[in-house]
C-alpha cells in the first residue's frame, strides 16, 4: 500500500521551518578537568610503572624523611630491636665459645662477661651496652679479646643508628611545609580594572608574627595545548609576571597583600573574555617561597585557581585599618570581594576599542555617585528619625497641668 501524499507542501512543513530559524551560538560546556595542584598545595600526580626502584635506596635518608610517620616509627623501632638482637647473638656466641654457658664448668675460671648465662641475659647486656644504661651486674672482663672487639663494634654501630634515626625524626618535625600551614591564600581570584588595565588579582597573607624573609610570589598558567605540528602537551606551564619588580617578584609580607598580574599582550589571559574564561580549562598556580626568619629553612606554599574560582568583575575589600596608632588586620574579611564595573570583553578588545573602557569608567562613576546619594539620604533619614524620637521623648516628659475645682463662687486654680 502506498503512503498517502501530504496536502501541505514540503517547504512549509515543520522540519523545514525549524531548519530556517537562525540559531544562537551555544558555548560548549567546559569538561571538568582534574586539578594539577590542590587548594591545600598538594600535587595531584601519581607516579606509576617506575622500574628502577633501587634509586630510592641510594638516598636512604631522604627516603626515610619522605615516608609517613607510621612507617618512620616502625622503622625506628625495628632498627633498634634488630641491632640489639644482632649483638645479643654476638655476645651469646662469645660466651658459648669461651665456655661460659657450660653448667659443668669449673668455678675458678673467670667469664668473658659476668652473669651472661643465657640468650636472655645476653640480650639484656646488649641493650645496656648500646644505650649505656650500666646496671652494674654484667660487665666485660679481660679474658676475651673478642668481647672487647664486639663492644667496640656495637658502640660504633649504635652511634651511627642514633645519628641517622634522630636526624630523620628532627628533619620530619622541622619540615618546611609545616611553616606553610600559616601562609594563606584567598579562596577566590578576581579580575577587575586597576589603573585602567584588566588585572588578575589574588590575596596572600601570613598568620604568624615571624616574617618570611625574601618572599617571592610566582604565577604559572597550566593548560592543555596543541602545537602547530600536532603535538599535544597535556601540562603546558606558562610563567606569568606579577606587578612587582621585573627583576624579582620579592615582596615584604608584613600584612596581607593583593598580588596583581596585569593582563597585557604577553599574558596567556590576553585573549580571554568573561564567557571564554568560563569555558576554558586553564589553571593558575600560585607559588610563595621564602626563608623562615626563626629557623632559616626555605619554605614553600602553593595553591591553584581553576576557572570556577575566578570572579570576573570583583575586587578584594580592604582589611587593613589604623586604630589608635596601630595597623589592624581583620582576617574575617580576608577573602571577601565586592562587585565593581568591569567590561566583559577580553584585554585585547579593550586595547583595540578604548571606548569600552570610557563607558565602563562612566558607569563606575555613576554607580559611585548613586551610592553616595543613597548613603547621604540614609544618613539624613536616620538623623530625622533621631530628631523625631527626641521630640517625642521630650513631649512625654513634659509636666501636665492639673486643675483643681473649687466650690461655687470661688476661682479655679491651675497648678503646674
Amino acid at each position: 500500500m502506498l503512503a498517502r501524499k501530504s496536502i501541505i507542501p514540503e517547504e512549509f512543513s515543520l522540519p523545514a521551518l525549524v531548519s530556517r530559524v537562525p540559531r544562537k551560538p551555544v558555548f560548549r560546556d567546559r569538561v571538568n578537568k582534574a586539578r594539577f595542584i590542590a587548594k591545600s598545595g598538594a600535587c595531584n600526580l601519581a607516579h606509576k610503572n617506575i622500574r628502577e626502584q633501587g634509586r630510592f635506596l641510594q638516598d636512604v635518608f631522604t627516603t626515610l624523611v619522605d615516608l609517613k610517620w607510621r612507617f618512620t616509627l616502625v622503622i625506628f623501632t625495628m632498627t633498634f630491636l634488630c641491632s640489639w638482637l644482632l649483638f645479643a647473638m654476638g655476645w651469646w656466641l662469645v660466651a658459648f665459645a669461651h665456655g661460659d654457658l657450660d653448667p659443668n664448668r669449673q668455678p675458678g675460671i673467670e667469664q668473658c662477661v659476668t652473669y651472661v648465662k643465657s640468650f636472655t641475659s645476653a640480650f639484656l647486656f646488649s641493650i645496656e651496652v648500646q644505650v649505656t644504661i650500666g646496671f652494674g651486674g654484667r660487665m666485660i672482663t679481660e679474658q676475651c679479646p673478642a668481647a672487647i672487639t664486639v663492644l667496640i663494634l656495637q658502640n660504633i654501630a649504635g652511634l651511627i643508628i642514633n645519628a641517622i634515626m634522630l636526624g630523620c625524626i628532627f628533619m620530619k618535625t622541622a619540615q618546611s611545609h609545616r611553616r606553610a600551614e600559616t601562609l594563606i591564600f584567598s579562596r577566590q581570584a578576581c579580575i577587575a580594572l586597576r589603573n585602567n588595565r584588566l588585572c588578575f588579582m589574588i590575596r596572600v597573607g601570613d598568620l604568624r608574627k615571624s616574617m618570611i624573609i625574601g618572599a617571592v610570589v610566582r604565577l604559572q598558567v597550566v593548560r592543555k595545548t596543541i602545537t602547530p605540528e600536532g603535538e599535544v602537551i597535556p601540562i603546558h606551564q606558562i610563567d606569568v609576571q606579577t606587578e612587582s619588580a621585573v627583576a624579582s617578584n620579592s615582596i615584604f609580607l608584613l600584612a596581607p597583600l593583593v598580588i596583581c598580574h596585569v593582563i597585557d599582550k604577553d599574558s596567556p589571559l590576553y585573549d580571554l573574555s568573561a564567557m571564554e574564561l568560563q569555558c576554558s580549562d586553564l589553571e593558575v598556580i600560585v607559588i610563595l617561597e621564602g626563608v623562615v626568619e626563626t629557623t632559616g629553612i626555605t619554605t614553600q606554599a602553593r595553591t591553584s585557581y581553576v576557572t570556577e574560582e575566578i570572579q570576573w568583575g570583583h575586587r578584594f575589600v580592604p582589611i587593613v585599618t589604623e586604630e589608635e596608632g596601630i595597623y589592624s588586620v581583620d582576617y574575617s574579611k580576608f577573602g571577601n570581594t565586592v562587585k565593581v564595573a568591569t567590561p566583559r570583553c577580553s584585554a585585547r578588545e579593550l586595547d583595540e576599542k578604548p571606548s569600552i573602557l570610557i563607558q565602563t569608567l562612566q558607569k563606575s562613576e555613576l554607580s559611585h555617585q548613586n551610592s553616595l546619594r543613597k548613603r547621604n539620604s540614609m544618613r539624613r533619614n536616620n538623623s530625622m528619625r533621631k530628631a523625631n524620637s527626641m521630640r517625642r521623648n521630650n513631649s512625654a516628659l513634659a509636666i501636665p497641668k492639673v486643675q483643681f475645682l473649687a466650690p461655687e463662687g470661688a476661682l479655679n486654680v491651675a497648678v503646674t
